[in-house]
């Protein structure tokens, strides 16, 4: 008679384990900015092609505009598990590896195409295994966009015109050492933050794409955007290390290849929304856009040099040779 109740005891606990399988794994995927931007549509393209591959197995809950994290929580909720995968701004990890403060250094890519080309060799790959001890997996990078200059003021043409401004940065040493060589004063603020800090005066000017300098409504508390390219503003999609090697083989697979679609989709839709919305701005008349001639971009390349010797020792020169080999 004891047999029956052992075998009640194995139904129940296999159908508990049936019951388990059958919940579907969440992955949270949070970011700073707005869907309409190209990391927002990168992020719901993510989504859309986990789920595909995945029907039943995932549930992606993507969360945009820091509704569930900002900023300066995100790293620390993704370490915790409290969400599976975020992509924050490429200056957001110096202090888990130096090396990625590469992409901070003013003019050091011709355009996003070089960028592209080095993210895609040995090196770009390499680093997306960087932060691996600290607990960090690097699964892609995502575009934003090279960099434009804005401020409050009628005249943004070269360096002199900065001096003794306050600027919004991202936090980042190597931005912040990019300012004071131009004279100007650098705020380390929340992306969240700059619309009021650019509307009540807290800061006169920032630096963004043009895609974040629409979908922010920037332009509307800025008087002059100066076309300067003078650096990049990427992502670096990460999760958990622990967890992603603890996901079942399938599960990991099926997420990586919509990884990977979400990037190119992204990463090409980036480049248009970028020009698209230079071309809103100008119609808005809000912002007068400035352009720039080859001795005013030599003028602030100077200005800016300092920078690069100061982190070749943190970053390695050889890093920042091979990133330069991919201007063509």
């Amino acid at each position: 008679m004891r047999i029956i109740p052992a075998l009640l005891a194995g139904a129940v606990a296999l159908s508990l384990s049936l019951l388990a399988q059958a919940e579907p794994i969440i992955v949270k995927v949070s970011h700073v900015v707005a869907e309409k931007t190209p990391k927002g549509q990168a992020s719901l393209k993510f989504k859309e092609v986990a789920e595909k591959l995945l029907p039943g197995k995932v549930q992606v809950q993507v969360f945009p505009s820091s509704q569930l994290f900002g900023d300066a929580k995100e790293m620390e909720a993704l370490l915790l598990g409290d969400v599976q995968i975020i992509a924050p701004s490429l200056s957001k990890f110096s202090r888990y590896t130096k090396k990625l403060q590469l992409f901070d250094l003013p003019f050091l890519f011709d355009d996003i195409a070089a960028v592209d080309r080095f993210q895609q060799g040995p090196d770009g790959v390499a680093l997306l295994d960087s932060m691996k001890s600290k607990g960090i997996k690097g699964l892609a990078y995502w575009h934003n966009g090279m960099k434009q200059l804005s401020t409050d003021k009628a005249r943004l043409v070269r360096p002199e015109d900065v001096k003794g401004l306050k600027f919004r940065i991202q936090s980042s040493d190597v931005l912040e050492a990019q300012f004071r060589a131009l004279g100007a004063n650098p705020q380390k603020m929340a992306f969240s933050e700059v619309y009021q800090a650019l509307q009540t005066g807290v800061v006169d000017g920032q630096e963004n794409t043009w895609s974040n300098i629409y979908t922010q409504k920037f332009y509307e508390v800025q008087k002059t955007i100066a076309e300067t390219n003078h650096g990049v503003i990427d992502y670096m999609v990460v999760t958990n290390a622990k967890w992603w090697d603890g996901l079942p083989a399938d599960v990991r697979k099926g997420l990586s290849e919509a990884m990977a679609e979400a990037t190119a989709y992204g990463n090409k839709l980036a480049s248009d929304i970028n020009e698209r919305d230079k071309g809103r701005i100008a119609e808005a008349g809000r912002a007068k856009i400035q352009a720039l001639s080859k001795d005013d971009v030599a003028a602030w390349r100077t200005a800016m040099a300092p920078v690069w010797k100061k982190f070749e020792g943190d970053i390695g020169k050889d890093l920042i040779e091979a990133a330069q080999k991919a201007n063509r």
